[in-house]
């Protein structure tokens, strides 16, 4: 397969032809006219909401819940939301169909696992080149399927998608700069590496598989191709850090990795941990360590619920459960509305603020989550100031900070 590689230099925050928003939607007007598929992938959720409201704004004013054109999907969503809007998602560009006649959905990194999505071209914010191919890989999926057995619905492609394409947001391209927030998710170095990668491909043209590998190893190989007699340069500096936090990450997660259960005969074995990552499962890495968040509503005449209409009360342990049991439905019902979020965000946060029932202390599952008590106000959640940030749970755009 070709896969023709397009870069859009685009500049975050800004305005003009080239702000990134107005990229996106002169890239999407073909859909709007002709109708067809894109997927736009986003690094962060904060970009894959801000860009969601501009696009429903600009494309089809419904929700994502009211059947809306426009669909928004991340992992910042209760869980039992987050797996409907995956399965809806899924129906809508998977491979059986009935296929949309215009969809354009937002979505973060959660399109690389395996989702079988086919879209008609993907957008992307610019990742690391291996990110960005498994995302490509999401555009034209099932043409091989569909030219043999028929498209879904009889539609074929919409005239303006002739091949499969992914086009690149590169921000580097545009001002040399990356938006801070994106050092939370890569690395200065792949990043900007990538982009002089993705300038260098002859005809904007990726064969797959063939270019693949050496593509990749551009990028993700041990090849440094900057002046080590500047030391001072950015490019020095951007791999310095990305190969310290890259040490670092490797060397903690030896130290917290859990062997496989077959390979521990005694005790010992827990203690010697030779090996690479893929000898190892591993639990976790430094600085993604997370808490489960769960978004209650505090109402006006004091009850706590798990809903916004306040219709099912914050279940509480009986008052003889000296272990806090709980009916397996209660506490179904609860983790299904929680939110994994990294543990930093509520640091600097009382305690006692986001501190659960002390009904759920004893119970194992429970005891161990965070709640966000919204207080509801005219029949809507109000924001939280957590730390330097507020919070929200907002039905159409899952759990927002500010």
């Amino acid at each position: 397969m070709e896969l023709d590689v397009v870069v859009e230099p685009v500049v975050h925050g800004g305005g003009g032809a080239r702000a990134r928003l107005a990229v996106i939607e002169r890239l999407l007007k073909p859909i709007e006219k002709e109708g067809g598929t894109a997927l736009v992938v986003c690094n962060t959720v904060g970009d894959a909401q801000n860009t969601y409201l501009k696009l429903r704004e600009r494309f089809d004013e419904r929700s994502h819940a009211q059947g809306g054109s426009v669909q928004l999907l991340h992992a910042r969503f209760p869980g039992d939301v987050r797996e409907a809007r995956t399965r809806e998602v899924t129906q809508g560009l998977g491979r059986n169909g009935p296929r949309p006649r215009r969809r354009i959905v937002v979505a973060t990194q959660v399109v690389e696992q395996s989702l079988d999505l086919d879209a008609d071209i993907v957008i992307s914010d610019l990742a690391p080149l291996s990110l960005l191919l498994q995302r490509a890989g999401r555009c034209w999926r099932h043409e091989n399927h569909w030219s043999r057995h028929g498209y879904p619905d009889g539609r074929g492609r919409p005239a303006w998608a002739s091949g499969p394409r992914l086009v690149v947001l590169d921000p580097i391209a545009g001002d040399g700069k990356t938006p801070p927030q994106w050092g939370e998710v890569y690395s200065e170095h792949l990043l900007s590496t990538t982009s002089r990668t993705l300038a260098r491909i002859k005809g904007g043209t990726v064969s797959i598989p063939g270019d693949v590998q050496d593509l990749v190893e551009a990028v993700h190989g041990d090849n440094e191709d900057f002046d080590w007699n500047t030391p001072g340069a950015s490019e020095t500096k951007a791999w310095a850090a990305h190969k310290g936090k890259d040490i670092a990450e490797r060397s903690i997660a030896g130290l917290l990795a859990v062997p496989r259960a077959r390979s521990v005969s005694a005790l010992h074995d827990l203690h010697h941990l030779p090996g690479e990552e893929d000898e190892w499962e591993i639990s976790t890495r430094l600085g993604a360590d997370s808490v489960r968040l769960l978004c209650a509503y505090v109402h006006q005449d004091g009850r706590v619920t798990l809903d916004l209409e306040g219709e099912h009360l914050l279940p509480q342990a009986g008052a003889s459960a000296a272990d806090g049991t709980m009916p397996v439905s209660s506490v179904r019902e609860v983790m299904r509305r929680t939110i994994p979020v990294r543990a930093d965000w509520l640091r600097d946060a009382d305690p006692d603020s986001i501190a659960p029932p002390k009904s759920w202390t004893r119970h194992p599952m429970l005891a161990d989550l965070r709640v966000l008590y919204q207080p509801v106000q005219g029949g809507s959640a109000q924001a939280v100031k957590v730390g330097g940030k507020t919070l929200r749970l907002d039905k159409d755009c899952g759990l927002v900070r500010r």
